[in-house]
């Protein structure tokens, strides 16, 4: 299963992306979606409202920068592997689900092949900020909550709580709306 461009306009409406960024938007959600099972409208529509809240609706595919107390605090945490002197800020949050710390950008490196520990910045690009959304949503294990139709967790899976649910509970509606009644014309 996949996105059209037309669909993906529809559920980011008002929002209006010029013709080569929803090329690149929707290009990437589909080999994300097919590399990671997203591949039924319950999980499609729970992953978009997961990643448009996340990236403020494709506009970020990193961590805006304050650097902020709790930005600051990156530094010197070894929980996210970050032990050399300016790690907090070169291992930000990156991608539409933000994938931060070193450690973790070691773990994607390895399990993805590719080297973003040296190459952070590819984590900004497309398809790399799709993908490593479909990494984490995978690690995560959030298809089988989305099978559920379960935004709480998702979202405290995602985020670590639950920031901005009521947001992406609109974002999901919006895509179910879309997603759902596409389904419906084709049958």
């Amino acid at each position: 299963m996949s996105i059209t461009q037309g669909q993906l306009q529809e559920i980011i409406k008002p929002v209006n992306l010029n013709q080569e960024k929803i090329n690149q938007v929707t290009t990437s959600l589909n080999q994300t979606f097919e590399s990671y099972e997203i591949n039924t409208p319950l999980r499609i529509c729970h992953f978009l409202a997961q990643v448009i809240h996340e990236s403020g609706m494709f506009r970020y595919t990193a961590e805006i920068w304050g650097p902020t107390n709790a930005q600051s605090g990156y530094e010197g945490r070894k929980d996210l592997g970050n032990d050399a002197t300016g790690d907090g800020f070169k291992y930000r949050g990156r991608g539409w689900i933000q994938l931060t710390g070193k450690a973790n950008y070691k773990l994607a490196s390895v399990e993805l092949n590719q080297d973003y520990v040296n190459n952070p910045d590819l984590l900004q690009q497309y398809p790399g900020a799709a993908l490593i959304a479909g990494w984490y949503w995978n690690k995560h294990i959030l298809n089988t909550l989305a099978d559920n139709d379960d935004i709480l967790n998702i979202t405290k899976r995602t985020n670590g709580g639950t920031n901005g649910l009521t947001d992406r509970q609109l974002w999901l509606d919006k895509a179910k709306a879309v997603i759902f009644l596409s389904q419906t014309e084709q049958t």
